[in-house]
C-alpha cells in the first residue's frame, strides 16, 4: 500500500508478539465488550508472563563433540546454548506456544541455537547434525501458528534450532526483468524497505509481516492481504536455492518451462522437511503511487460474497477484498469507541440490521487509474445491494491491519482465549462449510461448560472459491490448552468433512498434520516421504512436521 514504510520492527519478545514496550492496550469499549461475552469483568484478571528466569527448560547438553564441530563452522558466539536464545526458540506464536511460554514451559525448547551465515554455513551445519544425529529446525521469524518450529527430536539424539536470520539482504536485482533475489532470512519489513529504493514492491503483507521471513513465507505458502492483486507468495517466487543434508538444490529460474513437473512447487509449502531454503528469487511490482480506500454495507455474509464472487470472475478485484460477517462485523462496530471519521461511517451500518462489512483497496500508479479500477468494480457491488460507507472505515482498518497480535497478548493477560483458524472452498460451499466450522466451534465450547464468539471473514478470493479466516474468543479456563485443542479438533473435522482445505495460509507444522491424508491421500503422503527419502535420508531436518 502506499502508506510511508514503518521501520523495521524490534524482532518479537519470546513470551508474546513485537517489543516489549509495544501497545497492546485495548479501548474501553474493547473491554467493555468483552466483558459481556464473557459474563466477567474482563480487568478483574490479570497474568502477566512469568520472569525469564523462572522458565523451566530441560536439561539437554549437546554432547561437546557436536557443539565442538557445529562452533567450528559457524564460530563459538554463533552456537548459542543460553536460557534466552532457547526459550526464543522453543515454539511459534499459535495460541498454544504463548500460553506455554507465559507460563513458563519450554520443554519443547532446542538443545541449541546455531546461527550459520551463508548457504555453505547452511551445508556444513547439516553434515555436522547428520554426523552427530541431531535433527535440525529451521527458523525464520517464528511466527508460525501449527507447531511449524517446534523444536522436535523424534528419534535423534538432540535437536538444533537453525536461525537463519543472518541469511539477510538483497543478493541480487534485475530491474528489466523486475526480479529480485533475497536471503532468506530477510523480514517482510526490510525486504519492502530494500525495493523501496528501486521503486518496487512485493506486494505481500500477511499479519505476520512485520515479523516473518521470506523463506518462511515460501515454506509454507503464505498469502497476504494483497493476494487477490499481488498473488499469493508461492505465485511470485521464481526461483530457490534449497540446501538440504545430500547437497544443494536449485528449482525454477524461468518464467515459464515445461521441463517436467515443477520441482520449485515441491520446495514451496515444504516446510523444511526437504531442507533449508537459503535464498528465494521472486517478482516483483512498480510501488504504487496510489491507493483508493472504499468501504462497503451488505444485508447478509451471502451478498457480501456473491459480490465478491462476481468481482473475481469478472476480473475487476481489487488489491486488497475483505468481508465480514455479521458477528465480526458487530465486534468491529462496538470495539471502535465514540469519536473519529471512521466511527461516524459505521455508524450507517446499524440501518440494515445485521450488516456485513466489506473493505476493498486498490492500487495504481496514480488516483486516475486507482479510480477507474474501483468504478469499474461497483456495479459487481451495488447489483448485490451493497451500500457504500465513508472511505474513512478501510482507510482506518488499513492502519490498524497489523495490529491484532498485539492485542492477543493483552487477551491473554486477561484471562481470555483467542485464536484463529482458516481454509478455503469453491463459491458454491462457502457460505455452508463456514456455517459448519462455525456450529463445531460454538457446540465444542458449550459442550465444555462455556461459549465463545466466532467471527468469520473472506480476505483471500480467487475465480473459483475464496478462503474463510476464523477468529475465536472465549473464556480460557483452568485448563486454556485442552478447550482449544477439543474446538481445534471439531472445527478441522468439520473442515474435512465439509469440502474444505485444511489450511489455506498457515501451512500443515503439527497441528493440521493429521488432517493431510484426507487432503491429498496416503499416495500422496508416499510420494511426499520418497522426496524427503532421497534428499535426508537420516531425516534430521523438521521431524514431525507436515507428514509422519
Amino acid at each position: 500500500m502506499t502508506s510511508e514504510l514503518p521501520p523495521v520492527p524490534p524482532r518479537s519478545v519470546w513470551w508474546g508478539w513485537g517489543a516489549a514496550d509495544a501497545d497492546r492496550s485495548l479501548s474501553g469499549a474493547g473491554l467493555a465488550l468483552l466483558g459481556r461475552e464473557l459474563g466477567r469483568p474482563v480487568d478483574a484478571v490479570d497474568e502477566p508472563p512469568v520472569d525469564l528466569p523462572a522458565v523451566r527448560l530441560p536439561e539437554r547438553p549437546l554432547a561437546p563433540s557436536a557443539r565442538a564441530a557445529l562452533a567450528a563452522v559457524v564460530g563459538e558466539e554463533h552456537v548459542r546454548t543460553d536460557a534466552e536464545a532457547r526459550v526464543e526458540h522453543a515454539g511459534g506464536k499459535s495460541y498454544r506456544d504463548l500460553v506455554r511460554a507465559r507460563g513458563g514451559d519450554a520443554d519443547e525448547a532446542p538443545d541449541a541455537v546455531v546461527l550459520p551465515a551463508d548457504a555453505d554455513q547452511v551445508a556444513q551445519v547439516l553434515r555436522v547434525c547428520a554426523e552427530h544425529d541431531l535433527a535440525v529446525v529451521p527458523f525464520g521469524g517464528g511466527t508460525s501458528v501449527v507447531g511449524g518450529v517446534q523444536a522436535l527430536r523424534g528419534d535423534h539424539a538432540g535437536v538444533v534450532t537453525l536461525d537463519l536470520r543472518r541469511l539477510d539482504g538483497l543478493v541480487d536485482l534485475d530491474p528489466v526483468s523486475r526480479t529480485a533475489t533475497f536471503g532468506a532470512g530477510v523480514r517482510g519489513p526490510e525486504a519492502e524497505r530494500l525495493l523501496a529504493a528501486h521503486d518496487l514492491t512485493l506486494g505481500h503483507f500477511p499479519q505476520s509481516f512485520e515479523q516473518a521471513t521470506l523463506g518462511g513465507f515460501a515454506a509454507t505458502r503464505s498469502s497476504g492481504q494483497a493476494s487477490s492483486g499481488y498473488g499469493r507468495f508461492d505465485d511470485m517466487v521464481l526461483a530457490a536455492t534449497v540446501v538440504t543434508p545430500e547437497g544443494e538444490l536449485r528449482v525454477g529460474g524461468f518464467p515459464g518451462t515445461a521441463a517436467g513437473p515443477a520441482l520449485l512447487d515441491l520446495v514451496l509449502g515444504s516446510e523444511g522437511r526437504l531442507g533449508v531454503i537459503t535464498d528465494v528469487t521472486v517478482r516483483a511490482r512498480p510501488r504504487p503511487a496510489a491507493t483508493r480506500h472504499e468501504a462497503w454495507a451488505f444485508a447478509s455474509f451471502e451478498e457480501a460474497t456473491a459480490a465478491l464472487r462476481q468481482l473475481a470472475q469478472s476480473r475487476t478485484l481489487p488489491d486488497v477484498c475483505r468481508a465480514s460477517d455479521a458477528e465480526e462485523t458487530r465486534v468491529t462496530l462496538r470495539m471502535a469507541g465514540r469519536s473519529g471519521a471512521a466511527l461516524r461511517g459505521l455508524t450507517r451500518l446499524r440501518r440494515i440490521g445485521d450488516p456485513c462489512l466489506v473493505i476493498l483497496l486498490w492500487d495504481g500508479p496514480d488516483s486516475k487509474t486507482v479510480d477507474a479500477r474501483a468504478a469499474a468494480a461497483r456495479p459487481a457491488l451495488t447489483a448485490h445491494h451493497g451500500r457504500r460507507l465513508p472511505g474513512a472505515v478501510a482507510r482506518a482498518w488499513a492502519a490498524h491491519r497489523f495490529g491484532a497480535p498485539y492485542l492477543r497478548d493483552e487477551l491473554l493477560r486477561r484471562g481470555v482465549l483467542v485464536e484463529t483458524l482458516e481454509t478455503a472452498t469453491g463459491w458454491s460451499n462457502l457460505v455452508p462449510l463456514a456455517a459448519a466450522v462455525r456450529t463445531a466451534i460454538s457446540d465444542a465450547f458449550v459442550a465444555d461448560g462455556t461459549r465463545c464468539v466466532v467471527q468469520t471473514h473472506v480476505s483471500h478470493v480467487y475465480e473459483t472459491g475464496a478462503s474463510l479466516y476464523l477468529t475465536v474468543i472465549g473464556e480460557a479456563g483452568d485448563d486454556p490448552l485442552g478447550r482449544w485443542g477439543r474446538a481445534k479438533e471439531a472445527a478441522s473435522r468439520a473442515i474435512v468433512e465439509h469440502g474444505g482445505t485444511i489450511t489455506h495460509h498457515h501451512a500443515v507444522g503439527v497441528d493440521h498434520r493429521a488432517y493431510l491424508p484426507d487432503e491429498v491421500g496416503e499416495l500422496g503422503i508416499r510420494l511426499l516421504r520418497a522426496a524427503a527419502g532421497a534428499v535426508d535420508p537420516q531425516a534430521v531436518m523438521n521431524p514431525g512436521k507436515l507428514f509422519s
